[in-house]
């Protein structure tokens, strides 16, 4: 059927006017429908868009407040590693690197994707690293025997030099020269173990028990005899 036309208001009958309003009018009504069903489809589609959008941003800010939260865990961690880095490599070297964390820097590595903490860990092997202690050689076991060779002379020497101040003085030093004397001739033999065990971590030697025991007891053994010998040697 034809839209309805002005003109045709003229030639046409009641019934048919009637009918053609009819047409309109559920035309009308569909697009009204139509209309309708758009805009709460937009309406839709724009609410979930808004709501797609106040998730993003809502995981933006968890997301910020996570790295926020790492990266005060890396610093604190990467601050306590300078530290036991500074610890260990001792006051001089502290000097040089700095005693405090230096600012970072971008890792050699840039085309390896790694996690901060990676390289965290990293650190902290090879700062907690501990080289293996270097076995004893034969040099070295008679460097110590001459250390307590040493010691002990030294303390036989210093012994005889302190009962001959004591002796001269007279008064009290006369009293307790002896006393003294024999703590210097202990003293010289255990100051001769302890620079054995200096040596030794100098030059990374795992200086053990034994090692210290045979420095000492030949300083105590060495200053018996020499004393003993001295002893004899002097005039009753």
């Amino acid at each position: 059927m034809s839209e309805l036309e002005p003109a045709d208001l003229d030639r046409a009958d009641y019934r048919v006017v009637l009918r053609r309003l009819t047409t309109l009018d559920e035309k009308a009504a569909g697009l009204r429908d139509e209309a309708a069903r758009w805009y709460e489809e937009r309406v839709t589609a724009a609410d979930r868009a808004v709501a797609e959008a106040l998730a993003e941003r809502d995981g933006s800010v968890r997301a910020v407040g996570e790295a926020q939260r790492d990266l005060e865990q890396v610093d604190a961690r990467a601050a306590g590693l300078w530290s036991d880095f500074v610890h260990r490599i001792g006051p001089a070297a502290a000097e040089r690197y700095g005693r405090t964390l230096p600012p970072a820097s971008i890792p050699r590595q840039r085309s390896e994707e790694r996690a901060a903490r990676d390289y965290l860990d990293e650190v902290e092997t090879r700062v907690k690293y501990t080289p293996p202690a270097r076995p004893i050689t034969l040099g070295t076991k008679v460097l110590f025997g001459f250390l307590g060779l040493v010691g002990g002379v030294l303390g036989v020497i210093g012994n005889l030099l302190v009962r001959q101040t004591g002796e001269a003085a007279g008064g009290d030093w006369h009293q307790a020269a002896p006393v003294v004397a024999l703590l210097v001739l202990l003293f010289f033999p255990v100051l001769a173990a302890i620079t054995a065990k200096l040596i030794a971590d100098r030059r990374g030697t795992g200086m053990d028990t034994s090692s210290t025991v045979t420095v000492l007891v030949t300083g105590l053994v060495t200053a018996g005899l020499l004393f003993t010998a001295v002893q004899m040697a002097q005039p009753a």
